[in-house]
């Protein structure tokens, strides 16, 4: 078997086009996009980090965030 040509590549993506359509493979491409800042972004030491996001939980408590402790019961 030889190598692909031009025409081959051309014939496989008109048919994914047909299949697939072009919004949902633009979709595809935008999703793989994000997903892809998003893991750059997650590879990031902590030192890139804004302060906001270094800060300990209870200095950054929105309004609707409860801070409990959690106490072990004894069964003596």
């Amino acid at each position: 078997m030889g190598s692909f040509s031009i025409w081959h590549w051309l014939i496989v993506l008109v048919i994914v086009m047909l299949v697939f359509g072009t919004k949902k493979l633009g979709n595809m491409g935008s999703d793989v996009g994000k997903a892809v800042k998003g893991f750059k972004d997650g590879m990031k030491g902590e030192d890139d980090k804004p302060a906001a996001q270094n800060a300990a939980p209870s200095q950054v408590a929105d309004k609707g965030t409860v801070d409990v402790e959690v106490k072990e019961k004894s069964n003596s």
